[in-house]
C-alpha cells in the first residue's frame, strides 16, 4: 500500500475584494457602453470600454496564500501573479500605504506595492535590499503573522 501524502498546509489564505476600484472602474464602463449605444459606435469610447472591461476583470480582487515555501499574490483570475520565495524574505512589518499610492501594481517610494483595497499593507523586505508592499483589507497583522511563522523553519535569517 503506498502512502499519499497531504498537500502542503497553508497557513494563510485570504481574497480581498477591491470594491472603490470596481466602482469606479465599473462606472467608467457603464458611461462607455452607454455613449456606445445611445450614439453609435465611436473608437474612443470603445477604446474605453475595453480597457476598463479588462482592468475590471484583471483586478477585481487579490487573493494572497502563504505557503509552507513562499507568498503568492494573484490578481483577479490569476493572470497578473507574483511569488516571493520565503528564502528571499528579510523582514516583515504592517505599514500604512498614503492614499494616493492607489491600487493595482505599482512603483511608491517603498518600493512596489500590490493592492486592491484599503491603506493597510504588509512591507516585504528581501535580501536584495528591495522592499514589496501587499495590500489587505482585513487583517494586516494576521498576514504578517502567518509570513512570520511560515519563516520560522528557515533558520539564520535576520527576522522583523
Amino acid at each position: 500500500m503506498t502512502e499519499t501524502r497531504s498537500p502542503e498546509p497553508i497557513p494563510y489564505e485570504h481574497t480581498q475584494p477591491g470594491y472603490v476600484a470596481r466602482a469606479f472602474m465599473g462606472t467608467g464602463l457603464g458611461v462607455s457602453l452607454y455613449f456606445l449605444i445611445a450614439q453609435g459606435f465611436n473608437w474612443p469610447a470603445f477604446v474605453v470600454a475595453v480597457v476598463l472591461g479588462t482592468c475590471l476583470v484583471l483586478f477585481w480582487s487579490l487573493t494572497v496564500k502563504v505557503t509552507a515555501r513562499e507568498v503568492v499574490l494573484a490578481f483577479g483570475p490569476g493572470i497578473i501573479r507574483k511569488r516571493f520565495p520565503l528564502s528571499e524574505i528579510e523582514s516583515v512589518k504592517v505599514v500604512r500605504n498614503r492614499w494616493y499610492y492607489g491600487w493595482g501594481v505599482r512603483l511608491t517610494p517603498h518600493g512596489w506595492l500590490h493592492n486592491v483595497s484599503g491603506l493597510d499593507a504588509v512591507e516585504l523586505e528581501l535580501r536584495s535590499d528591495k522592499k514589496v508592499r501587499i495590500g489587505t483589507d482585513d487583517d494586516p497583522q494576521g498576514l504578517a503573522d502567518a509570513i512570520r511563522q511560515a519563516l520560522r523553519p528557515c533558520s539564520g535569517q535576520r527576522r522583523g
